[in-house]
């Protein structure tokens, strides 16, 4: 296979890993929670720290790949996600487990930004969607897996072993990054902002673990509160910091780009209600409808199934219909399947499940590659790094805020209604909430240009949009 084709399939191994691990987990969690003697709710901590700690130490992603060279990089961090993992398998309490699932998290902090910089550097912006969706493709096979293989291996073997799948799949990867890709350094160092990331990195922190544990009493108000004021503190210095920074960690002056501004705001709303569906809907159907983990798997994993099949007519509806009328539209149907696992009760046939769950799917894929590839429509070559590091950031952010209030959502139904045990019904109000601040995205995406992304979509304006620039010859 040429080396410009197995490089994307290199990265889908990274891809890959995540994926499988996220979703493996989540359907495993209240397996986990009890043999380390938490409960299902507390263990979030588990998932927000895993995305709070990618959200952190993205920032040095790109600076480091330009500075350490792209192969070097990929390699390390695929090593320290295969060790983090094996901490997991090992873990014998809820504080073992969160310290394993942080150092996962500076794994996966660079291999997916540093394998999207290798892409995006590699190939024109006409070919980038077909890439993006190409790439993905095979990644999705983890989320395929991990929801039937995660749940059949914690009913009928152990929880510790679900981790351990992650060890031959990142020897692989760093045997195929070692022989195909190439140790690409950028050509003009720049200075490390070492200030900025600390800022930032206390700032995201503060912020985002302090909303995850919020509600959950499972640290006093005070820290609470400590925590969020001091996140914002921080965000706050950050803000300041990076207005008389020649080269910040987190380059905000891309927000001034149409395109990216809608990719990542939109985006972190729109993420909000998908970062809740894996953590909600395996604790919906095992804690309150009784399933055992197989099955919930079997169920779950239709999602990720809808999601490969839009992958096959991506381009082409781009190409139709423009970037912006598809993330309008389909933000509004993508949180109408999300907002209908609501209705599901303990009486849905499973079937009617699974079709929900396999069209949402479909659509919510769409919305993926729009979003990630409209970032990049107006981003120079030079700052693509900066660029996939904020993008980055802000995807992981809005994961870790979507567990975060859909949890939330749980909590206060159950004080709301005076119980101490989870039930079925306890849910519902969750998924609406997620759902309605997804819904919402669409009011940032509709206020892009109708031309916006026009040539990554390889789609020319439509005259009759915007005679005015379709006329005008200084217009690209």
């Amino acid at each position: 296979m040429p080396p410009d084709r197995i490089v994307p399939l290199i990265i889908a191994v990274a891809l890959f890993m995540e994926n499988m691990d996220s979703t493996i987990i989540a359907t495993s969690l209240p397996a986990i929670a009890a043999d380390i003697g938490s409960n299902p709710l507390a263990l979030k901590l588990a998932i927000t720290s895993y995305l709070l700690s990618l959200a952190i130490f993205i920032p040095a992603s790109g600076w480091t790949a330009d500075r350490f060279g792209a192969r070097t990089v990929f390699r390390a961090a695929i090593a320290v996600f295969v060790i983090g993992s094996i901490g997991c398998a090992l873990s014998g309490s809820l504080t073992d487990f969160v310290v394993a699932r942080i150092v996962q998290g500076m794994g996966g902090a660079m291999m997916t930004p540093v394998g999207r910089i290798v892409l995006v550097r590699s190939i024109s912006k006409r070919e980038l969607v077909g890439a993006m969706a190409w790439v993905t493709t095979p990644a999705l096979i983890g989320p395929v897996l991990g929801p039937p293989v995660g749940g059949f291996i914690t009913t009928y073997a152990s929880w510790h072993w679900i981790f351990l799948i992650n060890v031959p799949i990142g020897l692989l990867g760093i045997a195929l990054a070692t022989r195909y890709i190439e140790d690409v350094r950028a050509e003009q160092r720049e200075r490390f902002d070492l200030v900025g990331m600390v800022l930032a990195g206390l700032g995201i922190a503060g912020l985002a673990f302090g909303f995850s544990v919020l509600g959950l009493n499972f640290l006093p108000w005070s820290v609470v509160a400590g925590l969020l004021a001091g996140g914002t503190l921080f965000t706050a210095a950050y803000l300041i910091h990076a207005r008389h920074t020649p080269n910040p960690a987190l380059d905000l002056t891309l927000f001034r780009l149409p395109t990216f501004r809608a990719s990542v705001l939109g985006g972190f709303l729109f993420r909000i209600g998908m970062g809740a569906l894996p953590f909600l809907l395996p604790l919906m159907l095992q804690v309150g409808f009784g399933m055992t983990p197989f099955q919930s798997g079997l169920i779950t994993f239709a999602t990720a199934l809808g999601a490969i099949t839009m992958k096959m007519a991506t381009v082409s509806m781009l190409r139709r219909f423009g970037f912006r009328n598809v993330l309008v539209v389909n933000a509004v149907i993508s949180s109408a399947f999300l907002a209908a696992c609501a209705a599901f009760t303990a009486a849905t046939p499973a079937a009617i499940m699974v079709a929900v769950l396999l069209v949402g799917g479909f659509f919510r894929s769409l919305q993926f590659t729009s979003i990630n590839t409209i970032a990049y429509a107006e981003v120079d070559n030079h700052r693509v790094s900066r660029a996939t590091a904020l993008v980055s950031v802000g995807q992981q952010l809005s994961l870790s805020t979507g567990v975060a209030i859909g949890a939330l959502a749980v909590e206060l139904t159950l004080q709301f209604k005076g119980e101490a045990e989870l039930s079925a019904a306890d849910f519902p109000p969750a998924f609406l909430m997620v759902a309605a601040i997804s819904a919402i995205s669409a009011l940032i995406f509709v206020r892009l240009g109708p031309e916006a992304g026009a040539e990554l979509a390889n789609r020319l304006p439509n005259p009759a949009e915007n005679p005015a620039e379709a006329s005008d010859p200084r217009v690209n």
